[in-house]
Formats: C-alpha cells, structure tokens, sequence
C-alpha cells in the first residue's frame, strides 16, 4: 500500500508511560479500599479511555469509585512519571524520518496530558493540531471513532493511514477504521514481546514490529 498518513497510538508506543500508567492505577484503586495489581490493571484496563476504565472497575467491585478519585489518581500518576518519565526508544528518531508525511496522534488519554508530555519530550511540533482524544467520549477503543477522527482531521482515507498500536484493544479499534495495523512491541511495559506479537496477531494486526526500525521494514512508508 501507499501510506498517505500515519496515525500513532500515544501511551506505549510513543509515551514509554504504561508502567508508570498502571502502577499509579494499581496503587490508587489499593488506597480507595480496591485492591488491585499491575497485573491486573494492565489486564482489565490498557488501552481504554477513562469512562470505560471506570466502568469496568466499578462493575468489578460493585460500587462507585470515590467521586474526587480521578483527581487524586492524577497527582500520584504525574509525581510517578516525573520519576523519569520519557519517549520509547526510537520514536523521536523515527518521527524524524517522515519528511511531510501527514501524521496523528489518536489515544484514549487526556489531551493536556498528551499535551504536557510531547512537550516533555520535545515532540509536539510533530504533530500540531492534530492530536486527537477520546477521553470524554462513550464510544473508545475498540470502537474505530477516535481512528475515523484522527483520519478525517487529516483529510486522509482511513483506508490509506497506517496505524501503529501495542494494545489489543486499540490495533481493534485501528482494524475496525479499516487502517493497515501495525502491532507494536517496543515499550517498557512489554515483558514478552514474542507472546505480545502473537496476541496482537490474534486481534488481526497485519504486520508485528518489535522497535521502530522494523516499522519500515514491515510497511514501506514514502513520503
């Protein structure tokens, strides 16, 4: 296929912030009188924008979460990653090879979090305005909306875009907006990649990269 836009998954492929993610998640929920692991949130919650995650926790333990929780989580997650938080590896580089080549980020995370950590990573010009959430919206990953959106803010056929996602949930999502899906193997929080390959394989992504430098190799990209 041509590429004709590139569209990028934010936590995990260019955010190595899913550890991080999951174990402020893990220790908030333990503090609200809700136990639960990294395990467990990496499980039942990578992947899903806010409103989904809250849904899943509360259907779990069968009660509201505390009404200033998302709040109070929020502090311990950003005194976490500011324990040394970066970009994954290669991405900065990679981001520095597609010439003018159209590109997005469409991520289930919060827009000024997004935000604050391209500027962190000295990444935003990239980007631009088209950074697109679906934090607030009913309908998250799996669903392909924040994929369609991303897609028509670029002026681009879904058909035509390459998405890069390591979450299941996220590689439906892009395969549902009828994108080539890049698996993508490369962050911190992936401790097998083969295994991860394979279950990504099992959603229906159509190439596996363990780092950046394998992205082009899997799916040309001109520009």
């Amino acid at each position: 296929m041509r590429v004709a836009a590139i569209i990028f998954d934010f936590d995990g492929v260019i955010a190595d912030s899913e550890v991080r993610a999951n174990l402020s998640l893990s220790e908030s929920l333990t503090a609200a009188d809700m136990p639960t692991t990294y395990d467990e949130c990496l499980r039942d919650y990578y992947g899903h924008n806010w409103q989904e995650t809250q849904r899943r926790i509360e259907a779990r333990f069968g009660r509201a979460l505390p009404a200033d929780f998302r709040e109070t989580h929020r502090t311990r997650a950003r005194a976490r990653f500011m324990e040394g938080f970066d970009a994954v590896p290669g991405a900065p580089a990679f981001l520095d090879t597609l010439g003018s080549l159209p590109r997005a980020i469409a991520s289930s995370s919060r827009a000024e979090y997004i935000g604050w950590a391209l500027g962190l990573f000295g990444l935003g010009h990239h980007f631009g305005a088209h950074v697109y959430s679906a934090d607030g919206w009913d309908r998250g990953k799996p669903h392909p909306d924040i994929y369609l959106a991303a897609a028509k803010g670029l002026g681009v056929d879904p058909a035509s875009c390459l998405a890069i996602e390591d979450s299941p949930t996220g590689a439906m999502a892009a395969i549902a907006a009828g994108m080539t899906v890049v698996g993508f193997c490369g962050a911190g929080h992936i401790a097998d990649r083969a295994a991860h390959g394979e279950m990504l394989r099992g959603v229906g992504v159509h190439h596996v990269a363990h780092s950046f430098d394998e992205i082009a190799l899997a799916a040309p990209i001109s520009n």
